[in-house]
Order: C-alpha cells, then structure tokens, then sequence
C-alpha cells in the first residue's frame, strides 16, 4: 500500500492538536491506516546515500520528525498532509465534511480547451480545472507537487493512463488547444531548462534523465505526440512527459490551471477531482473551483471537474448483518458522517430502514454497499465488534458432487492434476484442431506472455500438456482434473460464464476407446444415472460424434437428459503431434454442472 511521508510538527498543527507517537498510532489505527515508520529528514538522506550514524558527521539535532503513513491503496485522497488531515479531523468530529462547489460564472466566460480529433490516436482525453487566488507556502507548495509524483505512480500507473499538468494561468492566454502533431512541428523550452528542443530532440535528451526515460516509451513510437497550446500557441507540455517552463507554477502563483490527460476517462475524473478538492482548501473562496469546458471536435462539450454528489440507499439490515452488532440508524449515520459520507435515514413502508449515504468526489472508493458498510466497521473500531462463533456452513451441492467424483475416480487408480486456468490462444484453438469462432474464448487483455492470453475453454491441453511434458515417465499415465472453464457470455452482467468440468485421460500403448468409455459408465453409476436408449430423456446415452480433436470412428457425445454434456474417445494423432505425446491417449471430458 502506499506509504505517505509528513512533517510530524505541521500535522499536528493541522490536526490542532499534539499526539505522543503512542496517541497517534492509535488515532491511525482507529481510522484504518497505519504509522508505518517514524524518522527524520537527515535519517531519509543518510539512508539515500548509504551512510552509517558516524558517516553522517550529524548532531543531535537530526532535523524535523517525519511519519510514514501507509493508506489504502484506494484511497486517493489521503496520498498528502492535506487530506490526512482533513480526514481526521472529521474523523475526530473536530470538523464537518466540506461541500464542494463550481465556481458560478456563464458557460459564455469559462476558460474553453478545444480537443483535435488527432488525439483519438494516442491519449483521447482531457479534463481541466483551475484553482482561482490559492496561496502557497513551501510546504503546502511542495505537498502539492508531491500528490501528483504519488498519483501518477498510483492511480495513473506510471503516467500511461493519466498525465498531470500544472500551470500559472496568469502566463498563458485562453482558449486552449489539445492536438497531437508530428514530434518535428512541436518546439518548446521543457520545465527547468533554458534551451528549446524539438519534440522528438527532447526524447533523445531525457534518455539519460533517470526520472524522466521511464516515461518516453508511452508516446515515443507513435508518429504523433500530444501537445497543449494556449491561443498564442505556447506549449504548456507535452504529456505524458514534460510540462513546458514558460507556464510553471511557483510560490508566487495565484491562479493554477489543471490539466489530465488520459487514456481512461474515469480515472482522469478521479485525479482531477482529488488535485482540486484537496487543494481547494487553499483558496480565497474555500473549496471552490473553477470550471473549464472541453469541446470536441465533433461538436461534444463537457464542463469539468464534475463535483457532484453520488447517492447511494444501503439497508440498515444490510450494514448491521455484514458486521455483526445491532446499531441504530442514528448511530450508523453519526459513524458515516465521521467518515466523511453525509448520511441521513428514511423509514420505508414495511418499516425497513434504510441509509442514504451521499459520497462526496473525494470518495471515489465507495462503489458498493460494502464499501459503506465497510467504513461503518471502521468507525465503530473493529476492535469494539464481539466476537461470535459462525454458524456451521455446510458446503455448497457443486463441491460436494465434486468431491463424490474426485474421490471415485481416484479409487480407479487415476492421479488428481491441477493446471492453468490460463492458456495461449493456439493451445485452446489450434492445437486441438479447432476452429477459433471468437465467440466462445474469454481473451486477456494486455497478457504479459503469450502463455496466459485466453481464459481455456476446454481442460484438454492442460492434461495433454502434462502428458508432453512427462512422456518419458513410465506408463501407462491416469490423470485426471476437475475445474473450471469459461466462455463469452452476454447474459451474465461480467459477460462470461464459469462451468466446472471434470476430463480424465488414458496415455498408454493399449489406451483404447473402451477404457476412457469404462471410467464414463462408472462415474454415471456412482451419480446413479442409467445408461438408456437414443432418445430417452431419463438417463444418459452415447452417439457418434465428429469433433476435430478425437479420432474418427472413435470417439462419441454424451448425451444427459436430452443434452450435450461432454465428449470422449481417441485423441487425434494430429493433436498429439502438437503436444509431442509419442503413445495414444483417450481422453474424456463433460461438464458435471449438469447433474445439479
């Protein structure tokens, strides 16, 4: 989890009060995050440099006191001083949850960013926002950078899916331009250097920055990069790289205009929401922002940020159930509004009780009722919940009839296997001698190796992979495996279904159609399923079938109350060419589900 690194003094004089170390971890515990470390500004620098205590030639005066605070990874808004604070001091009832508004002028006066339909290309979104007569200290100045550094390696991975810019609006002149041009055609004085670079000059000088090269490889290979002009076309950056000096805030900046640029237009909303909430607070006009509208090419406006407030209605059963005491709704509203979610209750008509909970823009982690419920645990201090012996669970029909099978067919002297539910796309497809219809294989995207790039559809090539890989072991080789497969499906909300299937297989010299068709008649035996006659809908019958991956003439469907289960029979020599498998294999493989 993110580990954020304060000024021990100036935390406490936000929070108003002093914490011995003793006080605050439990105050941090109380809230859910945690005092991970306690050192000190000299500390951090020795330990930089590799230095020992006497190496350091340092006094007794080590510098200012610095926590390390680890948050939750989700929680965006607690990544700087500001937001800790903020929120403990709510959490302390020293403070109510801020309302945060747009500032109210006419669309006709807002500062406008056009968007070029070039960008679609490589980074098709923006969003913007300005923080009018804001003061910064050095501290809050640096804080302030420091979230965007913690922000772009959190929720922005690394810059890929967002980029932030920050600029003195009082150097620049609106409307302003997003466009993406050719790196030859882009020319501008990067931040803290004095020469101007062509776009695709400034790639080869930060390849030896040690901050900045990590970043090139995003946009480096495209024949475009991204760049934000003003109207007298001065570059304010070219994301996700570099911002441009002419507009770079300092201390004395009285007006900052935010940029994002993104790939993912929910997470560019969630940064910039988090950049101007939180400092918003140093504004004249507290917690005020000033909205910008972005205009598309095609005719498409939008006004940022978007402020509003989400609502979310949560059963009070559903909160008290989950955790396990019994709390009124005045109590339940008291402990969310401690957590910074204004909540209030309404009686329904059959007297259930329900809690309205409004998630401010800062909240981008509540998404569900158990998330509620969640900070309701926190604030009450799981501590404080009594414990309680569960209540016996009996296990769910699917495992049981799962265990009944496993067990049976390793009494018939098969070993239990368990592979990848992952797998390439040709072993799913073309290794089988399968058709890929791209309507059946749940695909993943971005796969790391081209090992894990489809979820399998089929326990086959995991068993026939094992055979390959073991082919010297002596045989004959039984093996078997039960688990779960997936397919494309637009029924289900998540778009694809999980079906637990069971394959067993046969490898040896003699490994015949008989013997993988002996290991079906028992399994139906043991579930009591009679073997009938073509047509009969009361049990289970075999019919000859032509799937690729089987041997013709020796392989069969298996039909269960009228429907297509599974399949079994001599595997392809093709197949198991592909598999370099040397000894024939019979195979059989059927969906158990269907016995429920």
């Amino acid at each position: 989890m993110p580990t954020v690194s304060v000024g021990r003094d100036r935390l406490f004089s936000a929070l108003g009060k002093s914490y011995s170390q003793e006080e605050f971890e439990d105050l941090c515990f109380k809230f859910g995050i945690e005092l991970d470390d306690v050192t000190t500004e000299k500390a951090i620098i020795r330990k930089e440099r590799h230095l020992d205590e006497e190496d350091g030639g340092v006094g007794d005066d080590d510098g200012e006191i610095i926590y390390k605070i680890e948050v939750p990874a989700n929680r965006y808004d607690l990544l700087c001083l500001e937001g800790i604070a903020q929120a403990l001091r709510v959490f302390n009832e020293e403070q109510q949850t801020p309302t945060y508004t747009l500032a109210s002028i006419p669309k006709d006066s807002m500062l406008k960013m056009h968007v070029k339909p070039q960008t679609s290309s490589i980074r098709p979104f923006v969003v913007c926002a300005v923080l009018r007569d804001i003061t910064f200290d050095e501290a809050s100045y640096n804080s302030f950078i420091d979230l965007q550094d913690k922000l772009h390696q959190n929720i922005c991975r690394r810059r890929t899916l967002v980029a932030i810019g920050t600029h003195d609006l009082d150097t620049l002149q609106g409307p302003f331009t997003y466009e993406a041009l050719h790196p030859k055609s882009i020319n501008f004085v990067p931040l803290k250097q004095e020469k101007s670079f062509r776009a695709d000059e400034l790639m080869e000088f930060y390849k030896s920055d040690m901050k900045l090269k990590k970043f090139l490889q995003i946009i480096e290979n495209s024949p475009v990069f991204p760049v934000i002009h003003d109207s007298k076309r001065t570059v304010l950056s070219l994301p996700p790289i570099i911002n441009g000096a002419h507009s770079a805030i300092t201390l004395k900046t009285k007006n900052v205009f935010i940029e994002c640029t993104a790939t993912d237009l929910t997470k560019a909303n969630i940064v910039l929401n988090t950049m101007v909430t939180i400092f918003s607070a140093y504004c004249q006009r507290k917690f005020e922002v000033e909205p910008v509208e972005v205009i598309y090419s095609d005719g498409r406006s939008f006004i940022y940020p978007d402020l509003s407030v989400y609502n979310m209605e949560v059963p009070l059963s559903y909160i008290t159930g989950s955790i396990g005491v019994s709390l009124e709704a005045e109590k339940v509203t008291s402990l969310l509004n401690r957590m910074q979610l204004r909540s209030e209750h309404s009686v329904l008509d059959d007297n259930k009780c329900n809690i309205n909970v409004s998630v401010p823009p800062t909240r981008s982690d509540i998404l569900h009722p158990c998330d509620v419920m969640e900070d309701v645990a926190i604030a009450y201090g799981y501590n404080d919940i009594p414990k309680r012996r569960l209540p016996s669970m009996k296990p769910l029909p699917l495992n049981q009839l799962e265990d009944l099978i496993r067990a049976e067919i390793a009494m018939n002297g098969f070993t239990e296997v368990l592979t990848w539910i992952l797998c390439s796309n040709r072993e799913n497809f073309a290794l089988l001698n399968r058709e890929d219809d791209q309507s059946s294989a749940v695909i993943i995207g971005n796969p790391r190796s081209s090992d894990f790039e489809a979820v399998r559809t089929s326990l086959m090539p995991g068993a026939l992979k094992i055979i390959g890989h073991n082919k010297d072991h002596p045989k004959p080789i039984k093996i078997f495996e039960v688990g779960d497969v997936a397919f494309l499906d637009e029924s289900k909300d998540v778009g694809a279904t999980n079906r637990r299937h069971l394959a067993a297989l046969y490898c040896g010299t003699n490994s015949g159609f008989e013997l993988i068709h002996s290991l079906l008649d028992r399994i139906m035996e043991v579930l009591g399923t009679p073997f009938v006659p073509i047509g009969d809908n009361t049990g289970y019958y075999i019919q000859r079938s032509d799937a690729p991956e089987f041997l013709p003439g020796r392989q069969a469907s298996i039909i269960y109350k009228g429907k297509h289960i599974g399949d079994f029979g001599i595997v392809h020599p093709q197949v198991l060419n592909n598999f370099v498998i040397t000894d024939p294999c019979s195979l059989l493989e059927i969906d158990i589900e269907h016995f429920l």
